[in-house]
């Protein structure tokens, strides 16, 4: 397996599992990944689902260009395929994106090296972004003749300012981590990378304590608000607030504040 999935209690770990290849992503990376998340997706014990690479060199450096330079058919031939035909057919890029998986359990992305690419594209489509001090980022497709092809400069815009968005990708340039955590494409620095999984973890134990279904309300809602002006977003955030209202987890949870104690969550 290129793409290789641990539970440790509530949480998922997926390791991109090329590190010869800096864990670049080829096909069977591409389908490896997928099925792991589906796997997050559909199973009830599993809360969170942090993403790292393997090795020390980097979380993923991208497509694996050596393999995906040629395509086996015209475009127009891919185009109206389903995503996987498609992919055979060298419309790879419909893999990368990860949004038709509708997979609203959160995703922490666990950045311990090279961030270039088709994997900052992935670390964007995750909801917490941390590093190690010693990663870097960057979108390097203009140098090579190429776009962000998964919505990388789309999602980069909304999150950091646009000017740096901008420079990132007309650039081609890398960022440090530091400049990283400065702009907000990451929300916290790990000094020590041996210590970086231990707070990806920490930070997925303290989101799986909280209640499963409030969480995944919460990652559906900022998706689905975020192109919205406020009385629509005000409307389907109160249609979801109606949702949770008599579930079990949330009258538990009332019940736990008032008893000063620790709630018990089953996501119902």
């Amino acid at each position: 397996m290129t793409v290789r999935l641990d539970v440790k209690d509530q949480v998922a770990l997926i390791t991109l599992d090329r590190p010869e290849a800096l864990n670049a992503l080829d096909l069977a990376a591409l389908r490896d990944l997928r099925r792991c998340l589906v796997e997050v997706r559909d199973r009830d014990d599993l809360r969170v689902a942090i993403l790292t690479g393997a090795g020390s060199k980097a979380f993923c450096a991208g497509a694996d260009l050596k393999g995906t330079q040629i395509s086996p058919a015209p475009y127009a031939e891919a185009l109206f395929r389903a995503s996987a035909p498609a992919a055979d057919m060298g419309l790879y890029i419909r893999l990368m994106d990860l949004s038709d998986l509708c997979v609203f359990k959160p995703i922490i992305a666990a950045v311990n090296g090279h961030c270039l690419g088709a994997g900052l594209e992935l670390a964007l489509q995750c909801d917490l972004r941390i590093a190690s001090a010693r990663a870097s980022f960057g979108l390097p497709e203009t140098a090579v003749g190429s776009i962000p092809a998964v919505s990388g400069l789309h999602r980069l815009l909304k999150a950091v300012p646009s000017a740096h968005a901008m420079q990132m990708v007309l650039t081609a340039e890398r960022i440090d981590a530091s400049t990283a955590q400065r702009i907000g494409l990451v929300s916290e620095l790990v000094e020590e990378p041996a210590a970086l999984l231990d707070r990806a973890f920490a930070l997925a134990r303290r989101i799986a304590g909280n209640a499963p279904l409030a969480v995944q309300a919460v990652k559906k809602l900022s998706r689905q608000t975020a192109h919205l002006g406020e009385a629509d977003a005000q409307q389907l955030t109160e249609l979801y607030w109606g949702v949770l209202r008599d579930t079990q987890d949330r009258i538990e949870g009332r019940r736990a504040f008032t008893e000063k104690r620790p709630p018990r969550y089953v996501g119902r």
